[in-house]
């Protein structure tokens, strides 16, 4: 019925293969700390898209072998044997007569030209075997860009709980000392209220940071091909050497990238798939010559009543050459030719869009990149001078010469220069890994794989 789900008895066996996890899967070591590279190097072994790429690559790895094959003759053979047994009315009397017949006839077909037909196949098939081999590189270029990002969104989110949990510790100081000032005399119940408000919100902030790095180290491990319920340890980010600038100039980073990425390639690959395409439409105005040979040896015996066996052995068959050209097919050909055409000019203006995409893309992550590094030298002077301004404040307030407004605002701010100040470091290690995402450098031959 269209009002409602669709369910079936084979939904039971489907639900229960959809729940198979592959026996290939690597599961993290729950004791090991996994720096990045081990990271890249599971989610390269385990994550399924690269599997899928691999598996594309070698259809069309085949499909070249198939238009190769077109370059070679065909052979067939048939193996027939043939017995009956008849009366043959000879004179005034029927004879009996057995006749028996074994052939192995060959059938050999092969085209002798054809004005370049198969050689634009293979071509093609050339063409798209290049762009299968490039769409498997860019495959792994995404995947490793994926396992650096969330690598670095786990390292903020865990610096973001101890960002909170400081926050959370100051807040609690000021609290212990606002009551204790209450005690004294020296404060009022509201300055306490609003010291117990400050700490709630601290603990209900930590929580939220808690949960945020959860749902971090779940993705992580959704893209190195696990079960985001398992458990990983990862690599902290004061272990990380952080640059602060960046040698290479924009241009020769574009340079690098037009050379390097490998969707660029692929638009490349596919002009060679349409040049060749076009190239075979062209051959169908000329003709083509094939030779069909025949060759059919036979053995044959008789026996005929009151007469002994018969034999005869021989090699008949047939060898012919055909020469075939379409004079007319009412315009076929020539919208075959221009529709050819018509898609290497779509090929050659869709590599140009790409190219100017691919300058675009390292343009703005050079500048993300520049953007990072001011920020991070920022918060980190925002940092200092929080630390100094809290320390001075709450001494000052000790000392009963500033107001509890007055240390509640500088702990707040020197929360937020601590999340800052951690969102500022993942942010310069997250620009980086765009950087080298958009120039294709994670994907040269020293960090590549030859297998999914």
């Amino acid at each position: 019925m269209p009002n409602a789900p669709w369910h079936a008895p084979i939904e039971l066996s489907v639900a229960k293969q959809a729940h198979l996890t592959p026996d290939a899967i690597l599961a993290p070591d729950t004791k090991k700390t996994y720096s990045l590279a081990e990271l890249i190097d599971l989610a390269e072994s385990n994550n399924p898209e690269t599997r899928l790429a691999w598996e594309r690559a070698r259809t069309q790895a085949e499909a070249l072998g198939v238009a190769k094959s077109e370059l070679y003759p065909t052979l067939a053979t048939l193996a027939i044997a043939d017995a009956n047994r008849d009366q043959v009315y000879l004179d005034t009397r029927f004879y009996r007569q057995t006749n028996a017949a074994i052939e192995v006839p060959l059938d050999l077909n092969y085209t002798i030209f054809d004005f370049g037909a198969r050689s634009g196949r293979i071509d093609a098939a050339r063409g798209d075997l290049l762009a299968a081999n490039f769409s498997f590189n860019d495959v792994h270029r995404r995947l490793i860009y994926e396992a650096s990002t969330s690598y670095y969104q786990l390292l903020n989110a865990t610096g973001q709980v101890a960002a909170a949990q400081a926050a959370l510790a100051n807040a609690q100081a000021v609290q212990q000392a606002a009551e204790a000032r209450l005690g004294n005399g020296l404060a009022t119940s509201p300055d306490v209220l609003e010291a117990r408000a400050v700490t709630a919100q601290s603990a209900y902030d930590l929580q939220a940071a808690i949960g945020a790095e959860e749902v971090a180290r779940g993705n992580l491990l959704t893209v190195l091909g696990n079960s985001p319920a398992s458990t990983i340890i990862v690599q902290p980010i004061d272990e990380l050497n952080i640059p602060d600038s960046v040698e290479s100039s924009v241009d020769s980073l574009i340079d690098r990238a037009l050379e390097q990425r490998p969707d660029l390639m692929q638009r490349i690959a596919a002009i060679r798939s349409a040049t060749a395409r076009l190239k075979e439409t062209r051959a169908a105005y000329y003709p083509s010559l094939r030779v069909h040979a025949y060759p059919d040896p036979q053995a044959l015996y008789s026996l005929q009543q009151t007469f002994p066996w018969g034999f005869t052995a021989g090699l008949n068959g047939d060898v012919s050459f055909q020469l075939e050209w379409n004079l007319f097919d009412g315009g076929a050909r020539r919208h075959r030719t221009a529709e050819a055409a018509a898609q290497l000019h779509a090929e050659q203006a869709n590599a140009a869009v790409t190219r100017d995409k691919v300058e675009n893309e390292v343009w703005t992550a050079y500048s993300n990149l520049k953007t990072a590094f001011r920020q991070r030298e920022a918060a980190s002077a925002l940092l200092t001078a929080a630390d100094q301004s809290y320390t001075a404040e709450f001494t000052s307030y000790h000392a009963g010469v500033r107001n509890l407004l007055d240390v509640t605002e500088a702990q707040q701010t020197l929360a937020r220069a601590r999340s800052t100040d951690v969102l500022a470091r993942t942010q310069v290690l997250t620009a980086l890994a765009a950087l080298a995402f958009e120039t294709a450098e994670t994907i040269q031959p020293k960090y590549s794989r030859s297998h999914p």
